[in-house]
């Protein structure tokens, strides 16, 4: 036999036990179906349960239960108060709840023991608190329709015995996407979207903006309501709120300033729409729960978390770069958002104190006050919808610091205009050091 003869004969086995390989891998050891339908009965909430059908995400699941700090610094998953880093938060919430308890969220499972434990509850916090705590508001709603947002809190709680889980997001059926939260379906019917007929990647960043949004209670009814009737952008909202839609004027009155104040919620889903990632159609579940493989099977993590805890799974599929300068990337964006921030709320802060030691005076040009307690409201407002917002300005950083740099110049007029209130007859500012 030739040497030729020798070395094609040699690739010639080679080939063949490659082939015999994919054979077995593809045919003999086939992994399992990355999504197996399991028969779950509707009304079976129970995780557990659940997770007895797809034992990778429910196993994924349960890590939402660990707390730990963020790999950037910022977004915590422990119960953590953000008053200790922003003291700024005590004079801006003061008069209202968020004064008293602001801690950072942790994990969906936590969701309702964190609802009964939080400061932020009475006995007259109304039942649509719940709304996105717990998967048995589809029962509830169901039963009550949107008279459970009136019904108090406390009637509610025997009802609600699981927190966030699995049904919030699929139907056990068919273990498609869908949404339970009934604002957030009236609230995209009002922007001309019907959220049943939604392609499958959309629905992968709506399931999660059914409570990941900027929302209020309307008076009287304590229904739940989305501000997106003028758009999503900050400015946008505020407008909204500006028309008094429903008689809702304010969540509270600030005790010093006497401003009509407004408390934003967590708005990532209309961050994020606007954003780079929003716009190019990456979902939500693309980088915060991201596909992964285990013994060769694929499925999606439902560890709820931040992408940079999973670079490889959730950035690296699309980006080139290494892990460390995407992490660092990171950093940067959000420490140059924590800073403006910190000089917004800090600033709006000074214009609480500078509007309250002006109208105390009771000679103070009151036209002049209402104009500066406008400008602190707004000013307000675009600091909190970004110090709210969960990325530290990583959804959006152009809008965020957009959004910060209107927040300090609307604080600076506040000032300004509270001091004029009153010097215009003593001719002593109360408030210049910024």
């Amino acid at each position: 036999m030739s040497r030729k003869t020798k070395l094609f004969s040699s690739l010639l086995v080679i080939a063949a036990l490659f082939f015999v390989f994919i054979a077995l891998r593809v045919v003999v050891l086939k992994p399992g179906s990355s999504v197996k339908l399991a028969k779950i009965p509707a009304g079976e909430y129970d995780p557990a349960i659940w997770g007895k059908s797809y034992p990778l995400e429910y196993k994924s699941y349960q890590k939402n239960l660990e707390m730990a700090p963020s790999p950037t610094g910022y977004g915590d998953s422990r119960k953590i108060q953000h008053s200790i880093k922003e003291p700024e938060i005590l004079t801006n919430f003061k008069g209202m709840a968020f004064s008293k308890d602001y801690a950072e969220d942790r994990g969906h499972p936590y969701a309702v023991q964190d609802l009964k434990e939080t400061k932020r509850i009475n006995p007259n916090s109304p039942g649509a608190c719940m709304t996105c705590k717990s998967a048995n508001l589809i029962d509830i709603y169901k039963d009550m329709g949107w008279t459970y947002a009136k019904t108090p809190l406390a009637q509610l709680f025997p009802r609600i015995k699981h927190p966030i889980v699995c049904a919030n997001c699929h139907d056990p059926a068919t273990m498609n996407l869908r949404i339970i939260n009934p604002a957030f379906i009236e609230a995209m019917q009002r922007r001309g979207i019907d959220v049943k007929k939604a392609p499958r990647e959309q629905m992968r960043s709506y399931v999660c903006g059914q409570c990941h949004v900027e929302y209020y209670f309307e008076p009287k009814t304590s229904r739940v309501i989305f501000p997106w009737d003028k758009g999503l952008l900050p400015e946008q909202m505020y407008a909204y709120y500006s028309e008094k839609p429903g008689g809702f004027t304010e969540d509270w009155l600030h005790p010093d300033s006497l401003a009509k104040m407004l408390k934003a919620q967590h708005p990532d889903f209309e961050t994020w729409s606007n954003g780079t990632h929003g716009k190019a159609g990456v979902s939500c579940a693309d980088c915060h729960m991201p596909f992964m493989r285990e013994n060769g099977q694929k499925y999606t993590s439902h560890r709820v978390t931040s992408p940079m805890k999973h670079i490889k799974s959730s950035c690296m599929t699309c980006h080139i770069e290494s892990e460390v300068w995407l992490l660092e990337r990171v950093k940067t964006t959000q420490n140059n958002v924590w800073q403006l921030q910190r000089i917004a709320g800090t600033l709006v802060a000074k214009a609480h104190e500078a509007i309250g030691k002006a109208g105390a005076d009771a000679e103070a040009n009151q036209v002049e006050l209402d104009k500066a307690r406008e400008f602190v409201r707004k000013a307000q407002w675009f600091w909190d919808i970004v110090a709210a917002e969960n990325s530290m300005g990583f959804h959006n950083p152009t809008q965020i610091l957009n959004t910060l740099g209107q927040s300090i110049d609307l604080a600076h007029q506040a000032i300004s205009i509270a001091n004029r209130a009153a010097v215009k007859h003593n001719n002593k500012p109360y408030q210049q050091d910024f």
